[in-house]
């Protein structure tokens, strides 16, 4: 759980990254270590990155929904674009059959 502190200052960092404002190194790895650890804090990095990323989404648009659900990758180069095999598909879940990537954390 977060403290109020903790809260504020996430908070603080994530509002400069959405307005492309400096934040240091020793913020960012504040940052991500309780973005590892706590899912408020993954949540409140991913979509001020996502903003920084694509900008604000217009009030009331599916793009504004998606990214209060906070899917997917806000890093657009790391998104899949055109149509996807379906045969590299079924490799990719048959290498990593070992894993299970139906569990949750």
């Amino acid at each position: 759980m977060l403290t109020t502190e903790t809260r504020l200052r996430l908070e603080n960092i994530c509002s400069r990254i959405q307005n492309h404002e400096e934040v240091s190194f020793e913020e960012i790895t504040f940052a991500q270590k309780w973005a590892d650890h706590n899912r408020v804090a993954a949540r409140l990095l991913s979509q001020a990155r996502r903003v920084a990323a694509q900008g604000k989404p217009e009030r009331g648009s599916l793009d504004e929904f998606l990214n209060d659900l906070d899917l997917g990758d806000p890093d657009p180069s790391n998104h899949l674009i055109g149509p996807v095999d379906p045969v590299d598909l079924g490799l990719w879940f048959t290498r990593n059959q070992k894993e299970d990537w139906r569990q949750h954390d």
